[in-house]
């Protein structure tokens, strides 16, 4: 059987050296057959000549042979290719619409298709990623485990217990400001512990990384270590070989790059990459007083463990569960009770670590599936559309088709034929759509980043991408190339005697070609109504009462970590930060507050409400809190409508106060809520209670797209250390007459003359806003590309099938209109059947949409799934769409001469 195997490749890829072995053993047997004759007393030429008789038709013997070594398939399939190509371009126009459409949809499936590759399929770059799991506990949130953050005592139980698994490690995301103060200067960072790149099996390009030895508080023998991604490395260094044992200043320490690392590994967080990565412990180094590797109550690191290859994640599990008390012992923070208990009793678990972790998928998975539907349906569109081209060029060339059936042409020989254009015209247009998936993909990704946070997502063309692309072909090809190819081999050969025939096979076709157009529309409403869902759910949420004024607010991130500023200096060291800035021209206003709107963060697991006359009740719920100063409300434009705003004598000793917005005045308080007095349970030592004296109106903190939570605000003058250590704080300053971006300068120097050691990260609080908005512009401009792509595809087919139908009309609307028929008679027939084509398309198309708005229900913003708004202007679009594609050709069939239609027929 190999040897048989090896015979028929050589006879597909080395023909030439076939061909001269065959022609050498007939001569070969001829020779012999004709020695034979001359023995026998037979001349030479006799001989040879009985020798060719008793052999065969030589050219059949070859043929014959080529059977059996499958050669002749093979030259009938290349036949088929040059026929196809010639045929193709004779009709370039049609030709390169087809091959146009197919690319735009293809591209866009592979486009959209490498972006869920990248974000969910691929596997991290490092060695046997399928045996990586995540330690967490059985926190369910959305139906899914949760990926959990750990205290660095936590990790240094479970690291201690090497029995657990092969290999763990600890990491986390940082930011590392490479600037000795004003301005910063940030890098993507992550802290790692020493068995970081031993566990994952990560080897440095040049240099060395970092193992146990390094990871040391004040350093390792070495001092602090950095190694540094090989993107940094060509970026910052120009890849310069004499890196390693330069130094670079990490919030202003400094370290010694040792290694670089591959160009393909990006961290374990999917969607992100990193410039720097250093020892966990020398976190100690950098933030000193606020380190957080004694605290058993800050939770930052991830933790990946690789499961031994006789272990399963049943196994591993209980084997951390089986060490749970001891570490959840000697790891208690200072929680309140309910919340030690939680931590106490959630069991330990792994989950599976392939593919990384990522926030970026769990916000974009369930929108980039929706827009994958939606550009599968697009595909469909396109193909429906490129089969109805290819009918109507297949009706125009049922002449040559049935002349070939004449011929002798065998049926399956004419469809084989038309088969290979459309795999033709299918490979080009994957190959165009592989190069506009190379733009595609790296385009949407950039959409992705904001000012703040870069997205890095590895969209290459790997296996899975080119499988898929190739799959889309072979599917391209058999949707829209067998209805043209079965019709096509079914022309009866009577047809090639006849001039005007308008046979029955030519009538099937049109409806078929109706039908198409059909599916078409149908397609075509669901994908508008889709676009309009989102169009209208993005322009809702930039219509938004924010509760605040973005455009004209800067808000400046004040680090005060490499300070020579004690923690008890800190907060009078932003109040003076503030009363610097204020002073500068073009300033209207500024605060200092712990958080500022859009950065999310600050809620608290519960509070408790006191009541006249009647025991305090404690309500477990999540409010939003914040510490601002006086001047806080003026500088966001948030009216204190109840009640007084803070004061300069809200400070520290006086009676705490607070106030609350108008969602947690209704909410929690309810009547009168002046006076009242409130206690917040939040990560302190010690509840804080304070008495309400004022109510705002409600302002967004997080996404646009959350409801306003209850909120208080308490003056941040009133806390020191221990409660609030302050290692940051912002400062938001509110401009009177230029865009805040211009102040930037002066605000950096007045801030530089108060400590010129504060690192300063300036952040337009209207570029936030925008940023915050990026999935939902991102989904209203992909649906609404993808709607109106589809729209004028439809539009295009009913166009198409519209002429056709015309076309083939032309002498009996000639006669009709010669024997007195009204034109606009002739027009309202023509138009009845593209009218009832559209009215069944829509139908279809409503009733799928009804069903299928409900899928995406989650990803619009304050409208129903089933908006008959949308629903409406979608189907008066796509009938004002229809009319106008029907109204072209049906105008010029009205306008026709009637006399030279005649005289041409």
């Amino acid at each position: 059987m190999l040897t048989d195997l090896i015979h028929r490749l050589r006879a597909l890829f080395a023909r030439r050296t076939v061909e001269r072995e065959i022609d050498e053993e007939l001569r070969f047997h001829i020779e012999r057959q004709a020695e034979a004759y001359e023995r026998g007393g037979i001349n030479r030429g006799e001989a040879l000549r009985r020798a060719r008789i008793d052999l065969g038709g030589l050219e059949q013997v070859k043929e014959e042979y080529r059977d059996a070594l499958g050669v002749r398939l093979a030259d009938e399939l290349r036949w088929d290719l040059r026929l196809a190509a010639r045929a193709l371009a004779a009709t370039p126009v049609v030709t390169s619409i087809v091959m146009l459409s197919l690319a735009l949809v293809i591209g866009a499936n592979t486009g959209v298709y490498s972006i869920l590759n990248g974000l969910i399929l691929r596997t991290l770059p490092v060695r046997d990623p399928a045996r990586l799991v995540h330690v967490t506990d059985s926190v369910v949130t959305d139906g899914a485990t949760r990926v959990r953050a750990w205290s660095y005592p936590a990790w240094d139980q479970i690291r201690q217990r090497t029995e657990l698994f092969e290999a763990s490690t600890a990491w986390s995301f940082v930011r590392f400001n490479l600037a000795s103060g004003g301005e910063a200067r940030l890098v993507d960072g992550m802290w790692a512990d020493g068995g970081f790149f031993e566990a994952l099996g990560v080897r440095a390009v040049i240099g060395r990384t970092f193992g146990i030895h390094d990871d040391q508080v004040n350093g390792g023998p070495n001092g602090p270590v950095a190694v540094i991604s090989y993107g940094y490395w060509q970026r910052e260094y120009g890849g310069a070989a004499d890196v390693i044992g330069r130094t670079m200043r990490l919030t202003g320490v400094p370290f010694t790059i040792i290694g670089v690392t591959p160009q393909a590994f990006f961290g374990l967080e999917v969607g992100r990459t990193f410039d720097v990565i250093v020892p966990v412990r020398t976190e100690a180094l950098i933030r000193d007083a606020d380190s957080a590797l004694d605290s058993a109550s800050t939770n930052f690191l991830s933790i990946v463990a690789r499961l031994r290859r006789d272990q399963s994640l049943e196994s591993a599990s209980a084997g951390l569960r089986h060490v749970q008390a001891e570490v959840r012992a000697a790891t208690v923070g200072q929680w309140e009770k309910d919340t030690v208990d939680r931590y106490l009793t959630s069991p330990f678990t792994v989950v599976p670590a392939a593919t990384g972790y990522s926030s970026l998928r769990r916000r974009y998975e369930g929108p980039l599936i929706t827009i994958a539907v939606i550009v599968a349906l697009v595909l469909l569109i396109g193909c429906v559309n490129v089969a109805n081209l290819l009918l109507a060029r297949a009706i125009g060339r049922r002449h040559e088709m049935s002349l070939r059936l004449a011929l002798g042409a065998t049926r399956w020989r004419i469809a084989r034929q038309l088969l290979m254009e459309s795999v033709l015209l299918s490979a080009a247009g994957a190959g165009l759509g592989l190069w506009f998936a190379a733009f595609i993909g790296p385009f949407l990704v950039r959409q992705l980043s904001t000012p703040t946070t870069v997205v890095f997502l590895d969209v290459s063309i790997d296996w899975r991408v080119l499988g898929f692309t190739l799959a889309i072909a072979a599917a391209t090809s058999l949707l829209f190339g067998i209805a043209p190819a079965l019709r096509a081999s079914h022309v009866p050969p009577i047809d090639a005697l006849k001039d005007h025939s308008r046979t029955t096979t030519e009538s099937t076709r049109h409806r078929v070609m109706g039908w198409l157009v059909v599916v078409q529309v149908a397609l075509s409403v669901i994908l508008v109504v889709a676009a309009g869902l989102f169009i209208r759910s993005f322009i809702g949420l930039t219509n938004r009462p924010l509760g605040f004024e973005p455009d004209p607010v800067l808000v400046v991130v004040m680090d005060a970590q490499r300070t020579t500023a004690p923690p008890l200096e800190r907060r009078p060291l932003y109040e003076r930060a503030r009363e610097a800035v204020r002073g500068l021209p073009g300033v209207a206003d500024a605060a200092v507050s712990y958080l500022s709107p859009l950065g999310g963060g600050g809620f608290t697991p519960a509070v408790q409400i006191e009541h006249s006359g009647a025991p305090a009740v404690r309500v477990d719920r999540e409010v939003f809190g914040n510490l601002v100063t006086a001047g806080w409300f003026t500088t966001y434009g948030t009216p204190v409508t109840v009640g007084r705003n803070f004061a300069d004598d809200d400070r520290h000793g006086a009676p705490r106060v607070a106030i609350v917005n108008e969602t947690f005045a209704r909410e929690l308080l309810g009547g009168d809520p002046i006076g009242r007095m409130i206690t917040i349970f939040a990560n302190t030592p010690r509840a804080i209670s304070a008495r309400v004296v004022g109510v705002s109106t409600d302002a967004i903190h997080g996404s646009p797209r959350e409801r306003v939570p209850p909120t208080w605000y308490l003056p941040i003058a009133q806390f020191d250390v221990p409660e609030f250590p302050f290692p940051t704080a912002r400062l938001s300053v509110r401009t009177s007459t230029e865009a805040p971006e211009s102040l930037i300068r002066s605000i950096a120097a007045a801030i530089a003359d108060v400590d010129p050691q504060l690192a300063l990260t300036f952040r337009p609080l209207g570029s936030q806003l925008r940023a915050s908005l990026t999935q939902d512009r991102l989904m209203a401009q992909l649906a609404g590309f993808l709607g109106a792509l589809a729209l004028v595809l439809a539009t295009l087919g009913l166009y198409g099938v519209t002429s056709y139908a015309v076309t083939r009309r032309r002498t009996e609307i000639a006669i009709r209109l010669a024997l007195g028929a009204a034109a606009t008679r002739v027009a309202a027939q023509i138009l009845t059947r593209v009218s009832i084509l559209v009215g069944i398309g829509v139908a279809a198309g409503t009733a799928i949409s009804l069903w299928a708005s409900t899928l995406v229900g989650g990803l619009i913003y304050d409208l129903q799934p089933r908006d008959p708004a949308t629903l409406v202007g979608a189907v008066l679009v796509l009938s004002c769409m229809a009319a106008l594609a029907a109204w072209l050709p049906v105008r010029r069939a009205a306008r026709m001469d009637p006399v030279a239609i005649l005289r041409e027929s």
